[in-house]
């Protein structure tokens, strides 16, 4: 990737999404994901699984290894590797999981966002800092503002 290529490029994010141990990844998300890349929505960069057994050893997961079942077509995103994730970032998605766990990787880039990206950064702005809202925060916020009122 060159650096014009980063210049016309949208926002970066990651995901790091747990499975439970007793319920293996069904496959269900992926045709979900599948339409927004169809979209032009997001564009997947990676899309990896890491395993953390009991002993907390953290193991990288093969897509055609994980289980799902189903008519899944995962062929989109096994060829999803831009090389940006490495055994740090696997160990770091680990660390995150409960033992007995495993977890989808997933980076991509909001293409929806790229015109807008591009827009600011001509003009010399530059995103210091980005966050997100975990749904249960918002819904414990609106369950204090409705118990106020």
């Amino acid at each position: 990737m060159t650096d014009s290529d980063i210049d016309e490029m949208g926002p970066v994010d990651y995901l790091v999404i747990e499975f439970p141990a007793d319920r293996p990844p069904d496959g269900s998300a992926l045709p979900l994901l599948r339409d927004l890349v169809e979209r032009g929505i997001v564009r997947v960069l990676d899309l990896a699984f890491v395993q953390k057994d009991p002993d907390g050893s953290v193991a990288g997961i093969d897509i055609a290894d994980v289980g799902l079942e189903g008519e899944v077509d995962v062929t989109l995103f096994a060829e999803a590797a831009s090389g940006l994730l490495d055994d740090t970032d696997f160990a770091e998605a680990g660390a995150a999981l409960e033992p007995g766990c495993s977890a989808a990787v997933l980076v991509y880039e909001n293409t929806w966002a790229a015109p807008f990206a591009r827009a600011l950064r001509r003009n010399g702005a530059q995103l210091v800092a980005s966050g997100r809202i975990p749904v249960q925060s918002i819904l414990s916020s609106l369950d204090r503002i409705e118990s106020e009122s």
